[in-house]
This record gives structure tokens, C-alpha cells and sequence, in this order.
């Protein structure tokens, strides 16, 4: 099947995030200008082995650029940096923290034609998709340069006298923040931020998939008056050898992870050994619950929102359709229809709606869900196949009739593959929902309020989204529970993440007199 998709008057689908898909953003120039070295104490300097590796444009498979690559010697002098300047960077005034992420909030906004392009390069996402991520990542800057000042404690007498009570947030101390490939600015923006209000200093490990966006962020925050060592970046293709000696230091206080489950039990067994402080944000396996009372063209809006988003290359993605039997029908038809009206193409060019996979090895995997789905009972309505050429192109699929045995109702998907089920009532449909180790985000789509809270009620999900399918901003609790982590990030439970409370306790004056 050819590469692109249209319909007649090439326009897009509504749910998606969709608008120009020019830049005016010399791309090459942008290139030149990254640097290519680590990020410790406050200077660029190349790997100590001196090994590098290159980044990839999934869309074309062309070198972006060569990386130095850091190994654990490069770890530990990150760590070394920002440990030494843990106490000074905690003593600095929250005020003047807030203002470094407030100019870094206005910095990144003026340079969204710049990160949107680097991250349609190096990740794929359309333009349109990726300025959106700009807006998005950008806000946990403003959030938190907002929150910074706002670290409350509290204050009383105990209730039996005698003692009164002081309560008090300090920052937990050096963080080791690993961010995934598919929100490279968002992502972590998302740590960064509450790292720096809360008066952590950090040692950043971003995917080697995608550092490109996290080079051009450090220069940024460097330019928002960030002091030297708060921040040090080191990235490299042994993603073990950065991680293992830093969590085994005992100097080291806190470890926040974005990425798959099976990475992130590796990492909290690691952890326990020091009793790290850990957030773990993990995978998902969405439900997309449709109701027979549900407005069905506004559930296909949010289908194609919760689920094409990113490429579907999103934990928060929608995989598993769950529509009522008296709706399936007709819920099918039109997402079949909004499916076949995407555009496929490099994210780079005029009108494409949906990018390429990361790399190959993703393609390969979308293409083995789909073949086990075929031999479970599946159907496949449109698309299914990868697309020859350039590139890590697969077509926009959708699927009905899998078995709940199947890998595409038990994995998640990664990928833009929607898969269709039926059910009848309440209680099927939240045994069904819930049938799986994942916890992260759930979709209900119905008229009815109070089922809203019935099946919030029922649903093991940490996220819950009400007639929507994006749901995700900088002033909520991010975050899920079962197998898709602990911990939350966003909201001001995303900056108590990053401090622990110290309690004083001391005499009252009056006592015994």
C-alpha cells in the first residue's frame, strides 16, 4: 500500500490536534547549532571513552547528528556536580527559583517553531502535533514556577499540650530523572520543573532515541539563569550503566522514571536497596468505554484524540475499544471512516496527520499484535499493514472481534491500532476494563452522570477521563496504580514528590503553668 492516505478535500479529522505543518525554522542551521557533548557542572564536554552514537529520523533514516555517549564514569561526575551544589541550590530563594522556570516558560514559548521541529525530526509526531507539545510542556514551567512559592507547611499544638507542633517541606535532595523517547520536551519539562521548585538538583538521562529536544532544553534553561550543576545531562546508549552507579550512591535521594513497566521494576528493585524515593510512571493499557446512551460522533472525536495522539505511541493511548452492542455498530462505521481520512508522511511535510513509528523494531511489534489478533478471531476493517519505503510507516487499523486472549487486548500497543469489543452492561464492562496489570488512564463516554461515578468507583485506573479523550494538563495529578507505577506527577502533588516533610516539635511556653 502507498504511503500517503487522503480523503478528497485533504483535510484532517476532527479529535486530532491539526494545523500548519510548515516551518519556517532552518532545520540544518538548528542542527549545527545543538550541542553534541554531556552536561555536567555547567559545561559541555565530550564522553570519557570518547564513544558516540547517532540519532535518526524515523521518518527518512537519515543521521540527525552524532551524540557523545556517556558510560558510569560520566554518571558519577553528573552526580559529583549536582551534589555539590545540593545545599546551596536548597537555600536559594523560592522566589528566585520561580523566576529561573518563569523565564524558562517564556523562553521555550518564543522557541516552539525550533523545539517543535527538532522533535518532529527526531521522533516523528506531525508539527501540528508537536507545537502542541511545546504549549503542553511548556505549562508545567509556569506551574511550577507558580508553585514554588507555595510549599505550605503546617503549624499547631499537639491535642494533649505541651508541645507545639511545626511541620515544614525541605527538598529530598540530587534526583536521577529518566525521561522516555516519546514526549522528549514534555517529558521533561514534567520533572525538571518540580525538581527545580521544590530545590532538587538533577542528573537528567534522556532516551538516546530522542535527545536532541533535551539538548536544545538545556541550553534554553542555561539561558533562564539556571546555576551550574543544578542540572547535568548525560546520555548514552547503556542506559544501565548511567542508572546503576547512580542509584547505588548513597548519595543519590530520588529516582523519577517514565518508560515501560518491565524497565521500571528493574529500577525500583534497585532502589530498594537504598530506600530511594522513586515516581514511576509506566505502561498502559487504556480502556475506551462507549455506553448505548453515549453522543457517538463526539466518542469517535475522542477515540481518534485518545488514541492517534503521538502516532497512539502514548502509555495514556486508547486500546481497547469497549462499546455497547447496541452502538458497536454505528461507533464502528464512523471510526472506521475517521481512520481512513488520515494522511500518513514525514511529520515535516504539509497535511500529514500521522508520523512514523520510533524505529522498526516498534513496526515489527504493531505487525505481530495485529497477526496474533487474526488467529484470536479479529477482522481487520482498514489499514493492518506496513507501508513500503523510507521510513517506520504503518497504516492507521482498526480491528473487531479479537479475543480478550489475544496480546492486543492483554499488551499495550504503542502504535495506531484500535481494537473493538462489545459488551452489554456495567459490571461486564468494568470486569473487562479492568482485566489487565495496568492502571494508568480510562475513558468513559456516556450521557449519564451518575454512571460517571459508578464506574470512576469501579475502575483500578489512576486517571479517568469523563466524555474526553485528552486529559492530561501541568495542574493535575498525573499518574497510575497496579502495574503502571507509583507516585504522581503534575498538580501540587507533583511538587510534594520532590520534598519530604520535617516535623519539629517543640516546647510550648505555657506548658506547666
Amino acid at each position: 500500500m502507498g504511503r500517503a492516505m487522503k480523503n478528497d478535500e485533504n483535510s484532517t479529522t476532527k479529535g486530532l490536534i491539526m494545523a500548519d505543518s510548515t516551518t519556517s525554522v532552518d532545520t540544518k542551521a538548528l542542527l549545527e547549532s545543538l550541542p553534541t557533548g554531556l552536561f555536567i557542572g555547567g559545561e559541555w564536554r565530550d564522553a570519557s571513552s570518547g564513544e558516540t552514537f547517532d540519532v535518526q529520523n524515523p521518518a527518512t533514516g537519515e543521521v540527525l547528528a552524532t551524540l557523545q555517549s556517556a558510560n558510569s564514569d560520566d554518571a558519577r561526575a553528573a552526580l559529583d556536580a549536582a551534589v555539590k551544589v545540593q545545599k546551596d541550590w536548597a537555600r536559594t530563594p523560592a522566589r528566585q527559583r520561580s523566576a529561573i522556570l518563569a523565564r524558562a516558560y517564556q523562553l521555550v514559548t518564543e522557541r516552539t517553531e525550533e523545539f517543535a521541529a527538532l522533535m518532529t525530526l527526531e521522533m516523528g509526531k506531525p508539527l501540528a502535533e508537536a507545537r502542541g507539545e511545546v504549549k503542553y510542556g511548556a505549562e508545567y514551567l509556569r506551574w511550577f514556577a507558580e508553585e514554588t512559592v507555595r510549599q505550605y507547611g503546617n503549624s499547631q499544638e499537639v491535642p494533649e499540650g505541651g508541645i507545639r507542633m511545626v511541620t515544614r517541606r525541605k527538598p529530598v535532595g540530587p534526583c536521577l530523572l529518566i525521561t522516555p523517547w516519546n514526549f522528549p520536551l514534555a517529558m521533561a519539562t514534567r520533572k525538571v520543573a518540580p525538581a527545580i521548585a521544590a530545590g532538587c538538583t538533577m542528573v537528567l538521562k534522556p532516551a538516546e532515541l530522542t535527545p536532541l529536544t533535551t539538548q536544545y532544553f538545556v541550553q534554553t534553561m542555561i539561558e533562564a539563569g539556571l546555576p551550574a550543576g543544578v542540572l547535568n545531562v548525560v546520555c548514552g546508549t547503556d542506559p544501565a550503566a548511567i542508572s546503576e552507579p547512580l542509584i547505588d550512591d548513597p548519595r543519590l535521594r530520588k529516582v523519577s522514571f517514565t518508560g515501560s513497566t518491565a524497565v521500571g521494576k528493574i529500577l525500583m528493585k534497585q532502589a530498594a536497596d537504598g530506600v530511594l524515593r522513586t515516581s514511576m510512571e509506566l505502561g498502559g493499557n487504556a480502556p475506551f468505554i462507549v455506553f448505548d446512551d453515549a453522543d457517538i460522533d463526539q466518542a469517535v472525536a475522542g477515540a481518534m484524540a485518545a488514541k492517534m495522539r503521538n502516532i497512539g505511541e502514548a502509555c495514556t493511548a486508547a486500546n481497547r475499544f469497549l462499546v455497547h452492542k447496541d452502538v458497536a455498530g454505528e461507533f464502528t462505521d464512523k471510526l472506521v471512516a475517521a481512520m481512513e481520512k488520515l494522511t500518513v508522511g514525514n511529520g515535516m511535510d504539509d497535511g500529514v496527520d500521522v508520523g512514523p513509528l520510533i524505529e522498526e523494531k516498534a513496526r515489527q511489534n504493531i505487525a505481530g499484535l495485529i497477526e496474533d489478533a487474526k488467529k484470536n478471531g479479529a477482522t481487520v476493517l482498514t489499514g493492518g499493514e506496513a507501508i513500503d519505503g523510507d521510513g517506520f510507516f504503518f497504516q492507521p487499523t482498526v480491528l473487531r472481534g479479537a479475543s480478550t486472549d489475544s496480546r492486543i487486548f492483554q499488551e499495550e500497543i504503542f502504535g495506531p491500532v484500535a481494537s473493538i469489543y462489545e459488551f452489554t452492561d456495567e459490571d461486564e464492562v468494568i470486569d473487562l476494563a479492568n482485566s489487565t496489570p495496568y492502571g494508568l488512564a480510562s475513558y468513559i463516554f456516556s450521557e449519564n452522570s451518575d454512571r460517571m461515578w459508578r464506574l470512576a468507583d469501579g475502575l483500578e485506573f489512576g486517571i479517568v477521563g469523563f466524555n474526553a479523550g485528552v486529559v492530561s494538563n501541568a495542574a493535575v495529578p498525573f499518574g497510575g496504580v497496579k502495574q503502571s507505577g507509583q507516585g504522581r506527577e503534575g498538580g501540587a502533588e507533583g511538587l510534594d514528590e520532590y520534598t519530604e516533610v520535617q516535623y519539629i516539635g517543640v516546647r510550648d511556653p505555657y506548658a506547666n503553668k
